[in-house]
């Protein structure tokens, strides 16, 4: 079973030490290729003052939406695969998923009742993550990715976003350099779940031991892509 390796920047010269370059590179998304502008907690806060004039603490905002997040189960339905539902199902759900996310953190607050339809604000809101308005992208990402390119590493995207993530990408001009986007919404199965990784591997008729997957995440990225037979690279920015 491969080993994790740390880096603290997107790695150009892994064959230097010691790594034999691989068939294909998957990466994570948010926190990898690109992060929220600031934080969630002040685009919160921003978006909502403009929509409402309700005022949000950022800081606050930025820590209930985190207990918000990690108390929410994994986001994968893998019921919608099983019986073949329409993508408008699928949509749907993610909607429906992040909604409850955003109820708990705004409930956390304890400023849910100060808006008259907060199904509609957030509508709005859930909008606007799929511009690329609230996202930057890190400055190691492009000038890694080409490096990759040119050697013919294939790339692909391995996340537990959601349909947006098609328009952000776009969106970032980063679509050109890959060949695959595997959403765990998507398959069923979200990682750490192996099986989000088996489905990239197939996208791209590549075994797992001749992949990598880089993430900011140690448990789903690193120690998921291990299980899954990957190469598990820890991008711990600092």
């Amino acid at each position: 079973m491969a080993q994790p390796h740390q880096t603290q920047q997107l790695p150009l010269t892994l064959s230097q030490e010691g790594l034999d370059p691989p068939q294909v590179i998957f990466l994570d998304a948010v926190g990898t290729l690109f992060g929220v502008r600031g934080s969630v907690g002040e685009v919160y806060r921003d978006f909502t003052r403009q929509q409402t004039g309700i005022e949000l603490d950022a800081e606050a905002t930025n820590t209930a939406f985190y207990e918000a997040f990690d108390a929410a189960p994994p986001a994968e339905f893998p019921e919608l695969i099983t019986q073949k539902k329409p993508g408008s199902f699928l949509l749907e759900q993610e909607f429906n998923w992040w909604l409850a996310i955003a109820q708990d953190t705004f409930s956390r607050l304890g400023v849910l009742v100060q808006f008259p339809d907060f199904q509609n604000f957030f509508e709005h809101l859930f909008a606007y993550f799929a511009t690329a308005d609230p996202w930057i992208i890190y400055p190691d990402v492009r000038p890694t990715l080409r490096h990759w390119r040119q050697q013919g590493i294939e790339l692909g995207i391995v996340s537990n976003f959601d349909s947006r993530l098609y328009t952000v990408v776009d969106s970032l001009d980063l679509a050109q350099f890959f060949t695959s986007v595997t959403i765990s919404t998507r398959v069923g199965a979200a990682k750490p779940n192996p099986q989000v990784w088996y489905s990239a591997l197939a996208a791209h008729n590549c075994p797992p031991e001749a992949a990598w997957h880089i993430g900011d995440s140690y448990r789903e990225d690193v120690e998921g892509a291990i299980a899954a037979g990957l190469r598990g690279i820890w991008l711990n920015r600092p």
